[in-house]
């Protein structure tokens, strides 16, 4: 079978021959491209006679799946799968597999990251000295003592909310799921309204797209953070933009947005006041991507039916 990485991996030239040794073994051809380009055309010529491809974020629509009749799994080298066109894939009895987990200590630790940025403006304060200014009077608040709501309760939800325990967070939590580490569950309404700090881990999904919109953020106390490191458009941009710039909320840490950036000039976010936005690096670690690029081999090995525990 032809296997198709269509983008970079941030793989080395040793790891790439390594893995097309592996796949030469069991007869297999595989082909990376180590750069990203995302319009169809290219999309199309890469694919079209490959049986396996790997994707990471790029947009695969029916358009350009339809063209690559040879097609038989997805390896997606990302958690989420809203990018990929799923129904056709269904329709056309195409194996899709995410790559699981490898994010989830790097998501969590950018999450904690955000928040104490918009607590302790980190950011602001490094441009403010190095044009020669001082503190001015400023006050940061803690962490310690704060109630978190947090939306989602899956791998990464779970592991914001014990790092932040062992901070000294009270957790509240609203999700499907109610049976999450006794952590007690709330209605969104009851979590909006009292919580310092809120932050998303849900996946985006018809039910999830805008369920942060101005109606829900009107219910967060206005001393309240919102920080987002799941999907852009479960939030509502620019009732955000407008609750940050009237005072109605404190700040928000923002890691995705409605498209990738960059961010067009008139983006709402880019001139709300305390508002960090950092460009969806949530999963981008050293190793995240080194156990993302195991697991979307493995996941094509099992698929194989060759089933190997690591590279």
């Amino acid at each position: 079978m032809k296997i198709v990485a269509v983008e970079p991996l941030n793989l080395s030239i040793e790891k790439v021959e390594e893995i097309q040794t592996r796949f030469k073994y069991l007869g297999h051809n595989f082909v990376y491209y180590a750069d990203r380009k995302e319009d169809n055309h290219s999309l199309v010529t890469r694919m079209k006679d490959a049986d396996i491809v790997i994707v990471s974020n790029i947009v695969l629509h029916a358009d350009v799946l339809l063209q690559c009749p040879r097609l038989k799994m997805l390896s997606v080298a990302f958690t989420g799968l809203d990018h990929i066109d799923l129904n056709y894939c269904h329709q056309h009895h195409i194996h899709v597999v995410n790559a699981a987990g490898y994010a989830t200590i790097a998501v969590c630790e950018l999450t904690i990251g955000l928040i104490l940025d918009v607590y302790r403006h980190i950011t602001s304060l490094d441009a403010q000295i190095r044009k020669q200014g001082t503190r001015n009077c400023f006050l940061g608040r803690q962490l310690h003592g704060k109630t978190v709501g947090i939306i989602g309760m899956g791998a990464i939800g779970t592991q914001v909310a014990i790092t932040l325990q062992q901070l000294g967070c009270n957790i509240i939590a609203c999700n499907r799921n109610k049976n999450v580490l006794s952590i007690p569950h709330v209605s969104l309404e009851n979590l909006l309204a009292s919580s310092d700090i809120v932050t998303l881990h849900l996946p985006l999904t018809p039910e999830t797209f805008h369920l942060i919109d101005r109606e829900k953020l009107s219910l967060l106390k206005k001393d309240a953070i919102l920080i987002n490191t799941a999907r852009g458009n479960i939030v509502d941009m620019d009732a955000l933009a407008e609750a940050l710039i009237n005072k109605k909320l404190a700040g928000a840490g923002i890691d995705v947005f409605e498209q990738e950036p960059p961010l067009s000039e008139d983006h709402p976010l880019l001139h709300s006041p305390n508002c960090v936005l950092v460009p969806h690096i949530g999963y981008a670690t050293e190793e995240a991507f080194e156990k993302r690029i195991k697991i979307v081999i493995n996941n094509i090995f099992h698929w194989l039916g060759k089933n190997y525990n690591s590279l």
